[in-house]
């Protein structure tokens, strides 16, 4: 947790503090910005005051009093909700404006963590509860220069294989064929190859399976890919390294000859993309203005005198700068 940084955020925006609270690991955020470790068994509530100028202040429960000892303040302990009650309101007391893991009406409903009984609480102590998004923003989704190497160096590796993948893909099927899961095991097969992971296994999914979102791929029920299918590869992954960062893309295409339907897909798909030629392997690129964070509404599309056609869109991924998805 950098304090001296927070407070001047703090300042800066006529913040009087921010106060994060937990029970459960309901506020991921709060351990992040923190700097909490996710291992704590958290079954009684606890509150950290960060105030724009002066020492924090821990409130803990005396079941759990050491749960907040790697931080910096004054610490207190309570037993009972009124005896929790009273110490809140004396170290709020010289408080207005209190920052909370809150977002009015729930618009940017992933940082709208802080339940309502918690902001009744606050409020019915005559204080203003602000939204802390502006300082979540800056202190849990700003990426450095490092975090930033590791996105790049993620969507390099991603973009390469995404790529080969569909060269895979049509090696199998001329070869007697292949399914969705065994596309998705040699995904990743590659990472593990490439010191790349991921929370969950990228989808691979053909024709109507592509329109569903969250699809999974299962051997269980094992889906053939053939010649003339569309195939949509959606593939995330990050470096194994401490504090990378996620890359996400999805690319479409059809196997062999589109047919009329898929060709009318892929056409959708051409309206705002820019054109961009490659020599050597005889593919003609459509691609978006920019690639990896902040890349453009544009499509991308492609095709092969082999026979694939292929569109790339720009990451649609949510991601937070420690990786997570938001």
């Amino acid at each position: 947790m950098d304090l001296i940084a927070i407070q001047k955020a703090l300042r800066d925006r006529n913040i009087d503090a921010w106060l994060f609270c937990d029970h459960h690991h309901r506020d991921a955020i709060a351990y992040r910005v923190l700097g909490l470790p996710d291992g704590l068994m958290v079954t009684r509530r606890w509150f950290y005051l960060i105030p724009a100028t002066g020492e924090p202040t821990k409130l803990v429960h005396k079941i759990e009093a050491g749960h907040l000892d790697t931080l910096p303040g004054t610490k207190h302990v309570y037993a009972g909700w009124q005896e929790l009650f009273d110490t809140m309101k004396g170290f709020l007391a010289s408080h207005r404006d209190i920052a909370m893991q809150y977002s009015p009406n729930n618009l940017v409903f992933t940082i709208s963590l802080v339940d309502a009984g918690t902001v009744d609480l606050i409020r019915g102590l005559g204080k203003n509860v602000v939204s802390a998004q502006d300082l979540i923003a800056q202190f849990q989704a700003t990426m450095n220069d490092d975090q930033m190497a590791t996105h790049f160096a993620a969507r390099d590796l991603i973009d390469r294989l995404t790529a080969e993948a569909f060269q895979e893909i049509g090696r199998r099927v001329r070869s007697g064929g292949t399914y969705e899961h065994e596309i998705q095991q040699w995904f990743m097969d590659a990472f593990q190859r490439e010191g790349l992971v991921t929370d969950d296994a990228p989808i691979v999914a053909v024709n109507a399976n592509s329109g569903n979102p969250h699809y999974e791929p299962s051997a269980k029920h094992p889906v053939p890919i053939r010649e003339g299918d569309f195939v949509l590869l959606d593939v995330w992954a990050k470096k194994d390294t401490p504090g990378a960062v996620f890359y996400d893309i999805t690319w479409t295409g059809v196997l062999g000859k589109p047919t009329e339907q898929a060709a009318r897909n892929l056409q959708d798909r051409k309206r705002g993309a820019r054109y961009r030629s490659e020599d050597g392997a005889g593919w003609r690129f459509r691609r978006p203005s920019n690639r990896g964070v902040g890349s453009g509404p544009g499509r991308a599309l492609a095709y092969s005198e082999g026979g694939v056609w292929r569109v790339l869109h720009p990451p649609h991924r949510p991601f937070d700068r420690h990786g997570s998805a938001c």
